[in-house]
């Protein structure tokens, strides 16, 4: 005989407690997986299988929103340096698809003192698996959020990759005080947008350079409304007036933190604005062009240049530091100082889904893609 304990099941709107077993599961788990690396619709799969049964230690969720991320794609192709182990899913070994997302705490085991039922949950690490209703693990798979009061489901599903990718690049690098300017290209990306309100908020203002394009008016508006000191593109960014008028901008004070997400010519135009002893951070290479470096910087200006991960540094720092950082994040969220993203939904179904993943790597150029394993939302 298993012991019995209490869990939360949402009935009709309604909150109800049942008793549940941990000798057998009544929850059928419905997932997006994949055996093999390849193309998307040709590899994952709609799948079916008993979620695992609730132990002292362990721990049920539900999931409520995951979004479809460039790097979710790229890891389903087998071109992501972090993949996941195949595992046991029912009668398939496989992995799941999705590395971000927002879950519900459902059932706690007798011995779990950390979360409680009806607690919010991101994933502790890389990797885990985020298209998918539900999940069973130790309590150590997930990162409890703090509380909040104006944050929505679409924040928290869309917490761990760009806000905080763009807080700690805002923060690990180089001291910066208030009235300091950075410089970044890729200024209307998910990271670049997130990196504009957190420094309004921190009273940090930015140069943000993006790619010209036939409704640039629109889009340079778009990025001021959001807090953007100034916006060029990146055909004016080496031009002698853009030269110019930086150094106005700046008066005498350049930035000395620089982020890069693109690569290419533009990239390395970007570093000249740096100061001495500036420092600067490639965190992607969308324009899939190397990064070259003129050993003036390196000799002369003493810049610095540094890769960043996120994944990396999650894996380096405990769910303490995570939790202080989410505390920030949430509570800029709570007061409006960093919004919901632009987002569409993704119908929770094995075409929907595939098609999804399939056309996400073009260009995500209607927002974030997000799925509702379990919500009607």
């Amino acid at each position: 005989m298993g012991f019995f304990i209490r869990s939360l099941v949402t009935q009709q709107s309604k909150q109800v407690w049942r008793a549940y077993s941990t000798n057998a599961s009544d929850i059928t788990v419905k997932a997006m997986v994949y055996s093999s690396y390849g193309k998307p619709s040709e590899v994952l799969k709609w799948h079916t299988y008993p979620l695992t049964p609730l132990t002292d230690d362990t721990v049920h969720v539900r999931f409520l929103a995951s979004p479809i991320n460039p790097a979710d794609v790229n890891q389903v192709q087998g071109a992501y340096p972090l993949k996941p182990a195949f595992e046991q899913l029912g009668d398939t070994k496989a992995a799941v698809g999705g590395n971000e997302g927002v879950a519900e705490v459902i059932a706690t085991g007798k011995n779990v003192n950390s979360l409680k039922v009806g607690d919010q949950v991101v994933m502790a690490r890389s990797g885990y698996g985020t298209w998918r209703t539900h999940a069973a693990g130790p309590v150590d798979d997930f990162q409890v959020l703090p509380p909040s009061t104006n944050t929505s489901v679409i924040q928290k599903a869309t917490l761990t990759v760009n806000p905080c990718t763009a807080y700690r690049m805002l923060k690990d690098f180089t001291p910066l005080k208030q009235g300091d300017y950075v410089i970044q290209n890729g200024g209307n990306s998910a990271v670049g947008q997130a990196v504009i309100q957190i420094a309004k908020a921190w009273g940090l203002k930015t140069v943000n350079v993006v790619r010209n394009r036939p409704e640039i008016d629109s889009l340079r508006q778009e990025l001021l409304d959001l807090g953007a000191t100034h916006v060029v593109t990146d055909e004016e960014l080496g031009s002698f007036d853009m030269r110019s008028k930086m150094k106005g901008w700046f008066d005498g004070k350049p930035p000395l933190l620089g982020l890069n997400c693109v690569g290419g010519k533009s990239a390395t135009e970007m570093a000249r604005y740096l100061g001495h002893n500036g420092q600067y951070v490639t965190y992607g290479a969308m324009a899939r062009a190397p990064l070259a470096l003129p050993a003036s910087m390196l000799i002369f200006k003493n810049i610095s240049f540094h890769g960043f991960w996120m994944t990396r540094w999650a894996d380096q720092h405990n769910a303490a530091d995570r939790y202080k950082m989410f505390e920030d994040l949430i509570g800029l969220m709570d007061k409006g100082a960093l919004s919901e993203p632009r987002w569409t939904k993704v119908d929770w179904s094995e075409g929907a889904m595939k098609h999804a993943v399939d056309a996400g790597i073009q260009g995500f150029a209607q927002g974030k893609q997000i799925v509702f394993p379990t919500s009607s939302a």
